[in-house]
């Protein structure tokens, strides 16, 4: 059940982090009116020309919350995931220890002058 809850809760958050980036980047800044009213640029929008800017922030402001939340929700639901997850070097066996071949093994050791 925890797995199921993590995944709806990064699905959530990738989702609303898209949506606060997309939202940001809809927005006009504060000095695009002054170019819209020499004719660099459309002044109206979707919304009108002020009330865009109110239910954009808004809704940019309610997204970003939310990222938020879910930010903390998934620190919170990684760090008490329990002591079931094993390490990946816990499944690699052990290495074979093989002795160091001496000279003295080889037989060399009687063809070295003293």
């Amino acid at each position: 059940m925890s797995g199921i809850l993590f995944g709806l809760v990064l699905t959530v958050h990738v989702l609303v982090g898209l949506a606060v980036i997309g939202l940001v980047l809809v927005q006009h800044g504060k000095g695009a009116d002054m170019g819209a009213s020499f004719g660099s640029g459309a002044s109206g929008s979707l919304f009108g020309s002020s009330g865009s800017a109110n239910f954009l922030s808004r809704t940019t402001g309610v997204l970003a919350t939310v990222f938020f939340v879910t930010s903390l929700s998934l620190t919170y639901l990684a760090s008490n995931r329990g002591t079931t997850s094993r390490s990946v070097m816990e499944g690699v066996p052990a290495p074979l220890t093989v002795p160091a071949k001496t000279p003295a093994d080889e037989g060399s050791a009687k063809e070295i002058p003293k």
